[in-house]
């Protein structure tokens, strides 16, 4: 569990600089971002997982489809739910909505929280409750401040429980679904760039773009392949509890580029902050104890 606790925070972390990295590859849009980050990442999570062996997974996966080809139709619904939250990821900085995205992933921890203790019957500790509770309190004022949910947020809480219970469902929540998603989701990051007839432009206007893009690709793959690992390895209630490492991080970002928290606002995030500080407090408190059982 603690391999699986460590990829979670690594991951959130790493997309928590990609949220940041986006505001670096200007003249560049969202959707030019987000459609270069996809076609960009699959060749890297492909070398990854030749590296670490995982390859035979996309073997099995591409069995199962000649066995069932109707299987292609929910792989594309699971490729679907990924990569619209891909694209939200890359646009909302880029367009101001940054910290509306920010409140999505306030409340996504809450919702897989919901998912895993209603489908899965998983269970939480003490300190595990505490932080749900206090998180809740939090996210709560955030819905009541903003007089309800905007779509940006509403994506993000109820679009990614929707993949991982799609991805359990078809038994694809693994690193060669993964790749599966990934893969399907080209037609369109393709699309997108071609719809842009300036995008060569800005690159001949701004050469520094070229190893940015290729750096984007490489931590997307390392993001992708800790946070697919990670959800296999945790509880999907424990899993998403975690999740709050990320939209801490996401804050700072949204500060650093220009956008502000209003004086209320702080009846959000210091319940949140709590949330975070208690799930390490439980965290260290496990760590102790398998130490002393050892």
């Amino acid at each position: 569990m603690y391999a699986g606790v460590a990829l979670s925070v690594i991951a959130t972390s790493l997309f928590s600089a990609l949220y940041y990295y986006a505001t670096l590859l200007q003249p560049l849009s969202g959707e030019e971002i987000f459609g270069l980050r996809m076609l960009l990442t699959l060749p890297f999570i492909t070398l990854l997982m030749i590296l670490s062996k995982e390859w035979p997974r996309v073997s099995q996966t591409v069995q199962r489809i000649r066995d069932k080809p109707v299987l292609i139709a929910p792989l594309v619904c699971s490729s679907a739910l990924l990569g619209a939250q891909q694209w939200l990821f890359m646009w909302a900085p880029l367009n101001g909505s940054a910290l509306q995205v920010s409140l999505g992933y306030f409340l996504l921890p809450l919702s897989m929280l919901m998912v895993g203790r209603l489908l899965y019957r998983e269970r939480l500790t003490t300190l595990q409750r505490a932080a749900a509770l206090a998180a809740a309190a939090g996210v709560a004022h955030a819905v009541f401040r903003a007089g309800g949910l905007s779509w940006e947020a509403m994506l993000v809480c109820l679009g990614f429980p929707a993949y991982f219970v799609l991805r359990k469902h078809l038994a694809t929540d693994h690193l060669g679904g993964l790749w599966f998603d990934m893969l399907l989701t080209l037609p369109v990051a393709t699309w997108l760039i071609l719809r842009h007839p300036n995008t060569i432009e800005s690159f001949s206007h701004r050469v520094a773009l070229y190893p940015l893009i290729v750096v984007l690709g490489i931590v997307s793959a390392i993001a992708f392949m800790c946070y697919i690992v990670a959800s296999r390895r945790l509880p999907l209630s424990l899993f998403g509890l975690l999740g709050y490492v990320e939209p801490v991080l996401m804050v700072g970002v949204a500060l650093v580029i220009g956008e502000h928290i209003a004086v209320d606002e702080w009846l959000t995030y210091i319940p949140v902050w709590c949330a975070v500080a208690l799930l390490i407090v439980d965290g260290i408190q496990h760590f102790a104890a398998a130490k002393r059982i050892n």
